[in-house]
């Protein structure tokens, strides 16, 4: 699965006048219908499981986007389509603001990984200085479409086995580790886990010899996020991880250590 296939140029309507986020979603509905692979699903069905996801929190995730979406039974390919919305739509957005650029995502419901990735790697890119702008001027379905696909990281030939490093990364600040999470989740090389640590400080504290060093310190734990990344992501990656830290020699609560791997195999779920 790569987003290139997954977005469809039926399912881009750009102008759409809509004066609420319930007929926004029928709407989105009525545009995922035009793709082959829904041809089976209901446009209702469609319609009340979008809803049913935005009863659990919105999708409008502020800046003027919201991403909706909703797995689907009886499908087994992701479909993704874009609506621009000159004039805004209250969206519920947690920061109160208009929406006008909405992507959604129909997903397989067995596929609860690959969505996931999908989800953060269109999260990443609407996040990306200037594509909101590029998006809103896009005056055609193949233009929005090329205004996206542009800043995928991913090739779309198909590949060999390819070399994987392997990062470890150390955080200290809950910002932080989300932020980097969602970087990592966002490439689609990647496999990911998150361990819950503890500082070395913590177990020395409850020694004798060194008791009295940390008495009256909050003593900090840490989450290490361990990524399999192909080699040719390696250098974007870290530029990623240092547009959240700043210059990562200087930072003082997260350290990246990336390794070689001699063999990788195998899939776990996210």
């Amino acid at each position: 699965m790569n987003l290139s296939n997954s977005l469809k140029t039926e399912c881009i309507e750009i102008g759409l006048k809509v004066s609420s986020k319930s007929e926004a979603l029928r709407q989105i509905a009525r545009i995922a219908k035009r793709c082959t692979v829904l041809s089976e699903v209901d446009e209702e069905q469609l319609f009340s499981a979008f809803l049913e996801r935005e009863e659990l929190g919105t999708t409008g995730f502020g800046r003027g986007i919201a991403i909706p979406h909703c797995r689907i039974e009886g499908i087994d390919q992701f479909v993704v389509g874009i609506i621009t919305v000159p004039d805004g739509v209250d969206f519920d957005s947690i920061d109160g603001e208009k929406v006008n650029i909405i992507v959604f995502i129909v997903a397989p419901a067995a596929e609860s990984s690959e969505h996931i990735k999908l989800l953060s790697r269109i999260s990443h890119i609407l996040n990306l200085p200037g594509i909101k702008e590029e998006i809103l001027k896009s005056h055609s379905p193949d233009v929005l479409r090329e205004n996206i696909l542009r800043h995928i990281l991913e090739e779309e030939e198909p590949k060999a086995q390819m070399e994987k490093k392997l990062f470890h990364i150390f955080v200290q600040d809950d910002d932080m580790f989300r932020e980097i999470l969602q970087v990592l989740s966002a490439i689609a090389s990647s496999s990911l886990f998150v361990i819950e640590a503890k500082n070395t400080r913590e177990y020395l504290a409850k020694t004798h010899l060194f008791s009295a060093f940390w008495k009256d310190e909050k003593l900090f734990s840490s989450k290490v996020i361990l990524a399999v990344v192909d080699k040719r992501l390696v250098n974007e990656t870290i530029r990623q991880i240092e547009r959240i830290t700043g210059v990562l020699e200087r930072c003082r609560n997260v350290l990246l250590i990336v390794q070689d791997t001699f063999f990788v195999s195998g899939n776990i779920e996210t």
